[in-house]
């Protein structure tokens, strides 16, 4: 039989996420999930969904999600998106707004996903280099381009750009969108979200995922001026007119309105990475300045592909990028107090037992 028709197929190499076991027990430190649940009034809401509600589609827009989050940040709410995690929110802004011949800027190392959807949607893209450091310079992206893209914090760095260097990055660049993925803001950076009303090509994207404990409901948000939001609408309602379902945005609605307990599980979340941090360096660790809620770490007489496979051997599952200039790091979710005990003890056993290797 003929195969002509795969000829047609796309052909992209697609983002590869991190593994996920098979079966419980591990202890899962590889994909920047929050530790802890979410409020406890997302739980009481899930418990009393009324399933007969469901045969309803949920509203087009996303409305009283909307109007949540632009009450909290002091927004209108035209100046506000959300759909299915702030991967989708990225995509369609993708879609939406690099339609330039000339390329969009990134850092080389960063998150992955951002050269995928260059590829699927045959954007023109350059990789600019972080410095030694593995910090961004503002500066390096103030030539002529058909957009920027800054995580900030970047991953899988954690490092944080200070809100001058995102405001100079915005102001160098006002023929083109900028956008900044604060997937990790809760974290330790500051928002750019404020820079959106003085800045009309400025795109800020957050998602519910970490911060707020909901990455198994996918919601993510973008703020902006309102002509950007208008034009992520279009394309969503090209693709799919209903993109949160009804259950996921009341769920970021009960999240909102508990600000304390998200405050008290990020400060938990922090408190842990700076205890674990300062015990990584004690056994011969060096590792960027994180503002996430993962570390990046290396060891100079320590394996990092090794490493990585030693843990998984002992149910520790972290993240390993055999990339350039980054194979030699591993990044390591903050989980508990009593997941970090055993990441820690597991790390002090690799090392006493002499299975470093000169990398």
């Amino acid at each position: 039989m003929s195969k002509k028709w795969k000829e047609n197929f796309i052909r992209v190499n697609p983002y590869k996420a991190g593994e996920q076991p098979k079966s419980g027990g591990a202890i899962k430190l590889n994909a920047n999930e929050n530790p802890y649940p979410p409020a406890p009034g997302v739980a009481a809401l899930l418990r009393a969904v009324d399933a007969d509600g469901l045969r309803r589609y949920p509203q087009a827009d996303g409305a009283d999600l909307c109007r949540a989050l632009a009450d909290a940040h002091g927004l209108d709410p035209s100046s506000v998106f959300v759909a299915n995690g702030s991967d989708e929110v990225l995509a369609l802004a993708f879609r939406a707004f690099f339609n330039s011949k000339k390329p969009v800027l990134f850092p080389d190392v960063t998150y992955s996903f951002y050269p995928v959807w260059c590829e699927l949607f045959g954007i023109s893209h350059l990789r600019i280099a972080l410095d030694e450091d593995f910090r961004i310079r503002a500066e390096d992206y103030a030539g002529e381009n058909g957009g920027v893209v800054i995580a900030n914090p970047n991953a899988p760095t954690g490092i944080a750009l200070p809100l001058s260097d995102i405001e100079r990055i915005a102001s160098s660049n006002a023929e083109s969108v900028v956008i900044v993925d604060e997937a990790y803001v809760d974290f330790g950076a500051r928002s750019a979200v404020e820079l959106t009303a003085r800045h009309e090509n400025l795109l800020v994207t957050q998602t519910f995922s970490k911060g707020r404990a909901l990455a198994g409901l996918r919601l993510g948000m973008a703020f902006g001026h309102a002509d950007l939001i208008a034009v992520l609408g279009a394309v969503k309602n090209s693709f799919n007119s209903y993109p949160v379902d009804s259950v996921a945005a009341a769920a970021g609605v009960a999240s909102i309105a508990d600000e304390a307990y998200f405050a008290e599980r990020r400060a938990r979340v922090i408190a842990t990475r700076e205890r674990v941090a300062a015990a990584l360096r004690d056994m011969g660790f060096s590792m960027t300045d994180s503002a996430a809620n993962f570390l990046f770490v290396t060891h100079a007489k320590a394996d990092a592909s090794a490493l990585f496979e030693y843990l998984k051997e002992r149910g520790i599952l972290v993240r390993h990028f055999a990339l350039p200039r980054i194979e030699r790091h591993l990044r390591v979710t903050v989980g508990t107090d009593e997941e970090m005990d055993r990441l820690l003890e597991a790390v002090s056993d690799f090392l006493r037992k002499g299975r470093q290797n000169a990398v």
